[in-house]
């Protein structure tokens, strides 16, 4: 393993107990420069993951609020007047390495567009002129799916430049116990990142995608991800399939992990693994078999059961 994924690894877990899993699916989506939705119930340190990675990672970034009054330009930014007939631009939050995106779906549609074209594009429209963002720019989102009071479901198209969705639930009981211990207090909680020093840097993050870029991919390995997208599409229980940009998710995210693990190579495994996590929030299940109880990570299941390995 790179010592430098291995230093992040441990200055997170320094801080957040019990999300091994989503710890290494959000750093496996910051190797491969896809963006990421964190998604679980309120208290279990979606936010405290999140802040603590974008800490170590060593990037300006910038945590922010969603809400249902939230406008556009409160994330693009604004012309402001400067003396008596000038104005200046003042960038948004969006002008930074990565953006916190707390609560997304709390936020209206047309806030929404806005950061659908950074998050597509890597640029902004301001005041009628296009500005692009950083080279390491990142959206890292976190939600609460069991809470619709004062939510707007994020849209299809939304949802699928996230590169994976990880599910961040309760840890398991010694976990628990070992936070619990550790952070006693509530108060306490504000106070987590305080000492936290960065692990790598900005162009260490770049670096490491590049390295994420040319970890081998066998040709037997895409056809096993295309047809793992493909299957989608062909499930009687599914009313709408994985687009093309699915399988380029899966085997990008495939060579993040493949990194993380300390590995050269992605592995049939690896994609395998990714399968909920890429495809979940890409798909929609049919009304018939939402009837009949089946979720989507149960139809994904029987797909990643039914195509077979490549050889």
């Amino acid at each position: 393993m790179d010592e430098r994924i291995a230093r992040i690894r441990d200055t997170v877990d320094s801080v957040v107990v019990g999300q091994g899993e989503a710890r290494d699916l959000l750093l496996a989506a910051a190797l491969a420069g896809g963006h990421a939705l964190l998604e679980g119930p309120p208290g279990v340190g979606k936010t405290l993951l999140a802040s603590t990675l974008l800490t170590t990672l060593g990037l300006d970034f910038r945590r922010v609020q969603f809400t249902p009054d939230m406008l556009p330009t409160d994330l693009t930014g604004t012309l402001v007047l400067e003396g008596q007939a000038s104005f200046r631009f003042r960038p948004g939050p969006l002008f930074a390495d990565a953006v916190l995106a707390d609560e997304i779906n709390r936020t209206p549609p047309k806030t929404q567009a806005a950061l659908l074209e950074a998050m597509e594009e890597r640029r902004v429209t301001a005041d009628g002129e296009r500005r692009p963002l950083p080279e390491t720019f990142w959206v890292v989102a976190t939600q609460n799916p069991f809470e619709f009071e004062g939510t707007y479901p994020l849209p299809e198209a939304e949802l699928d430049r996230f590169l994976l969705r990880a599910q961040v639930g309760y840890p398991e009981t010694g976990a628990e116990e070992e936070m619990v211990g550790r952070y006693q207090s509530e108060v306490q909680s504000a106070d987590r990142l305080v000492g936290v020093v960065a692990a790598t840097s900005r162009a260490d993050l770049l670096a490491l995608r590049r390295t994420a870029a040319a970890v081998r991919v066998d040709p037997a390995l895409v056809r096993y991800a295309v047809a793992l997208v493909r299957a989608t599409r062909e499930d009687p229980d599914i009313s709408l399939g994985a687009s093309p940009r699915a399988g380029l998710a899966l085997l990008a995210a495939a060579r993040g992990l493949a990194l993380v693990d300390g590995r050269d190579f992605a592995t049939p495994d690896d994609v395998k693994e990714l399968l909920v996590p890429v495809l979940g929030h890409r798909l929609r299940v049919a009304p018939e078999a939402q009837i009949e109880g089946i979720t989507a990570q149960q139809a994904i299941g029987r797909i990643g059961d039914r195509v077979p390995y490549p050889d």
